[in-house]
């Protein structure tokens, strides 16, 4: 499929707003700031499709894009970021968790780490809380240009040890140079189209969640 094909759909602030259910979801998610909307720029060849910004907590609503007239891209809020207001996150808590656990065409969330650093608990929380929800789900590292390639794979096993996962359950990725690209927008393809691959995701968005 052509990734260059997208164009910005909606935003949905409730999940009564969301598009129907008529193409699958590759969901995105991480903490604030840590690049995913870099990444979904790289993935789909553009620099701006997703706007990017230095202020964290600017994401508020779930952002869907479509992609080849095949399947949809949903940029949701990120987590972690403590300075919005106490209405907000609960907010975007009750939207995220809903949204997930709900959505029947979601296939897949992208969980965005930054490779340069340890684990955080609230990515290991979301993590566990997909599994538990039994929604497919894949890590990617990103920022990987900022480190040597003994140090991207050092972090990485280091991440993997925390998220108990194997080196073929994630992807390390650089949306500067394109690192991992291809590898993202292949999986992402078997994920919105299941014929090509048989993915798994076996955790507690509600303490994830609590504390966005």
């Amino acid at each position: 499929m052509d990734f260059r094909k997208v164009e910005f759909l909606l935003s949905a602030f409730t999940i009564k707003q969301l598009p129907a259910t008529v193409y699958p979801d590759i969901a995105f998610a991480g903490r604030s700031n840590v690049g995913k909307s870099s990444l979904i720029n790289r993935l789909v060849d553009r620099t701006n499709l997703v706007k990017t910004s230095s202020k964290p907590g600017k994401t508020q609503s779930l952002n869907y894009f479509l992609v080849d007239e095949a399947l949809y891209f949903v940029d949701l809020p990120g987590y972690g970021f403590a300075q919005v207001s106490q209405e907000t996150r609960l907010s975007w808590r009750g939207l995220i968790t809903e949204y997930v656990e709900t959505r029947e065409t979601l296939a897949c969330v992208i969980v965005i780490i930054d490779l340069r650093h340890e684990l955080k608990a609230l990515d290991r929380e979301l993590i566990d809380w997909l599994r538990y929800q039994k929604k497919s789900f894949l890590p990617v590292y990103t920022k990987a240009d900022k480190l040597t390639r003994n140090n991207q794979f050092k972090n990485a096993a280091a991440l993997d040890a925390g998220l108990t996962i194997t080196a073929d359950e994630r992807i390390i990725f650089s949306a500067k140079t394109g690192l991992g690209c291809d590898a993202l927008r292949n999986r992402i393809a078997a994920y919105a189209f299941p014929d090509s691959r048989e993915t798994e995701g076996s955790g507690n968005l509600s303490e994830v969640t609590d504390r966005i």
